[in-house]
């Protein structure tokens, strides 16, 4: 029965309280979100090799006929080895199952057998150990391999889902309309939930997969449109277009760019449309969102309206202020700073003065959305890297005022398909150039070989003027051969770096004492910067020219290039060295990308290629759903024909009530919690 379907997952043949609990530390609760659980690799028997071309070394899939099993042998306290000799029809090889005793009992003599396993040995004998295997006359060639938890074996999860897949059967339903499935040639969901776990082939296995990753990016899509149809609601914020920025072009040190300035037009266009802006800039490290978003909070401030702008650290949020009041205060706009370390009775002072009216422009951290901060007419929210807040700090900012206007500011360039997904419900601007004068950052990945010569260039740069961050990606010494940044720093000053001005800095310490060190770092009087990510945005030091990471194996490329952002932000022609000892692959493929280029939306797609949608941020702080299915390439490659799906069914069913339509609707509002609607 469909019932059975979800009920609790303990109740599925085969399951238990148990492993039932197994389950749930994998999100699973019941056998529908079983069949969701969606196969992470397939094992191919198909494949097999003979004995003699099977790679020494390595896991090999090999058809072995059972010619004897030996008797078990105990070769030590609670070890069990045994043994049993095989053949492929042409040459010999011993089977050696370690502490397995029944896997060993269910192969039979003279049977044949798929075997999975690493082979050793030479060209006279080979074993294959501890090999996974299934019979020869298996109709299922293709066995799934599935992400597992302690005490859950891939054996046990497929015989589970085989039941969950006979209930699905014994009682079919279907989530999409036959007229989508029509038109974007998908199959039934019963098949494609059958497919994607024991495929009739690799082709059945990829269509499979497309469909259920078509209508999971399309319930995403679906949520992210409703969300943007409701925030495109009327806002009392209305703005007169035909107020002068003059004053503030002709105060700025610098002439925009076209990127710029094309980004303020269609900023204030939306601050006089009458509906609320929705909008994303994003741009590469140093395009000058920045000046962008000062520009729109002095258009706000002309129309007598607040502006709030919230940064995910203190440290970019007196970054910010520091900014903000540099573009503003000279043009009579009162800039404050608000963050959890502000003073009490200073904190008592500007939560009077914006309730008064006489702060124009707020920047800080989540103090500033707290219950007993209260605006007068908060007509402009700014949220600066948007995914390292959680959803209900965001709405919690944005509920502050009476449908105040939104600007999101990401220095994380995301590729057009994902933004698609990320940020579905907002309008988007990108910024591509620099500013005028900006050289790119030289790059170079080196070994640790080469360490004191990486040192002997910055020792050269510091010589010449010019100050230096050193990245460590560690705070507390360990066991680990990473780098510690506390005593790197302690190191550092009395060896490489001894007889110039260094300083620490990392997330641990006070905010008192980080906004020191960089007030010391901005004034000059610190050479060199050691520090974690905390610097990974928004520090801005013109003079800083030369940039060492160590254990550049540890950041994704986005963050590389984020880091390697500090530097370059001046006159100065600047350096970016990555020192790794890591040979992997990904590793060394990462090192030339990031050496390669500092195209910051290049970077991103290569970075969404290499870790998938659901690992773009490192964590899920962006608080929206997770991508279960859904590949990097399926991002790719399905993104714009969803959103046209999407597009085209909420226009025809808005609230999506028709009948055919309630199965999806239901999805997509448990997938947002029922955020999208109301």
């Amino acid at each position: 029965m469909a019932s059975d379907l979800f009920s609790d997952i303990e109740y599925l043949k085969g399951v238990g309280k148990a492993k039932g609990e197994k389950y749930r530390k994998l999100g699973i609760t019941t056998p529908y979100e079983l069949l969701y659980h969606i196969p992470r690799d397939y094992l191919d028997f198909r494949t097999h090799v003979p004995i003699m071309q099977a790679e020494l070394e390595a896991f090999n899939i090999l058809k072995l006929t059972i010619t004897k099993k030996l008797p078990p042998k105990r070769i030590r306290s609670g070890l069990v080895v045994c043994n049993a000799a095989a053949t492929d029809g042409i040459d010999n090889i011993l089977v050696v199952v370690y502490n397995n005793v029944y896997s060993f009992h269910a192969m039979k003599e003279f049977q044949t057998y798929y075997m999975y396993g690493k082979v050793t040995g030479g060209f006279t004998q080979r074993e294959i150990f501890s090999p996974t295997y299934i019979s020869a006359d298996s109709p299922e060639l293709i066995q799934p391999l599935y992400k597992l938890t302690q005490g859950l074996a891939v054996n046990a999860v497929r015989t589970n889902m085989k039941q969950a897949i006979a209930l699905l059967q014994s009682s079919p339903f279907e989530t999409l309309p036959e007229y989508i499935r029509k038109k974007y040639d998908l199959p039934e969901l019963v098949w494609a939930l059958k497919n994607i776990h024991f495929p009739e082939s690799g082709k059945s296995a990829e269509y499979a997969r497309r469909r259920i990753a078509f209508e999971e990016l399309l319930k995403f899509q679906l949520g992210m449109l409703m969300l943007k149809l409701r925030r495109k609601s009327s806002t009392p914020f209305v703005m007169d277009s035909s107020l002068s920025m003059a004053d503030f072009y002709a105060a700025l040190p610098f002439e925009l760019t076209e990127g710029q300035s094309n980004a303020v037009n269609e900023i204030i266009a939306d601050l006089c449309s009458g509906s609320s802006m929705n909008r994303l800039l994003q741009g590469d490290v140093g395009s000058g969102k920045t000046a962008v978003a000062a520009a729109a909070c002095c258009f706000a401030a002309k129309n007598g309206f607040q502006s709030a702008i919230m940064a995910p650290t203190e440290i970019l949020a007196v970054q910010h202020f520091k900014t903000f009041k540099a573009f503003l205060e000279p043009l009579g706009i009162s800039v404050a700073l608000l963050t959890g370390s502000t003073p009490p009775k200073q904190k008592s002072e500007i939560r009077q003065m914006l309730l008064s009216g006489e702060i124009n422009v707020i920047a800080g951290t989540h103090a500033i959305i707290q219950k007993d901060v209260e605006y007068k007419a908060l007509g402009l929210v700014i949220t600066d890297e948007q995914h390292r807040f959680g959803v209900a700090q965001r709405a919690a900012l944005a509920e502050k005022g009476d449908s105040p206007h939104r600007l999101i500011m990401s220095a994380t360039p995301i590729p057009r398909t994902l933004a698609l997904n990320i940020f579905g419900d907002l309008d988007v601007t990108s910024i591509r150039q620099l500013p005028k004068g900006r050289s790119p950052v030289k790059t170079y990945a080196v070994t640790g070989k080469k360490r004191e010569g990486a040192f002997g260039f910055l020792r050269a740069r510091l010589d010449e003027g010019r100050q230096a961050y050193v990245v460590c990606p560690m705070i507390e010494d360990s066991e680990s051969e990473l780098f510690a940044v506390r005593s790197y720093a302690e190191n550092a000053a009395a060896t490489t770096l001894k007889g110039y001005s260094t300083a620490l800095l990392h997330g641990k310490m006070k905010p008192a004492e980080k906004e020191d060190v960089m007030e010391r770092f901005s004034r000059g009087e610190i050479q060199a910067l050691i520090c974690t990510t905390v610097v990974e945005v928004g520090v801005d030091v013109p003079n800083a020219a030369v940039m060492i990471i160590e254990n550049a194996e540890r950041f994704g490329l986005s963050q590389l290039h984020q880091l390697r952002g500090r530097v370059g932000r001046g006159k100065f022609e600047s350096t970016c060295i990555l020192i790794t000892d890591n040979k992997n692959e990904d590793c060394i493929r990462r090192m030339k990308i990031i050496s390669s280029t500092t195209d910051g939306f290049k970077i991103a797609q290569e970075d969404l290629e290499l870790r998938g949608p659901g690992d773009f941020f490192g964590s899920a702080q962006h608080g929206l759903p997770p991508l279960k299915t859904a590949s990097a390439a399926d991002v790719t490659e399905l993104s714009e024909e969803v959103r046209r799906c999407a597009e085209e069914l909420l226009r025809s069913d808005p609230a999506l009530d028709r009948p055919e339509h309630r199965a999806i609707k239901i999805d997509t509002l448990k997938l947002f919690n029922k955020d999208v609607v109301g």
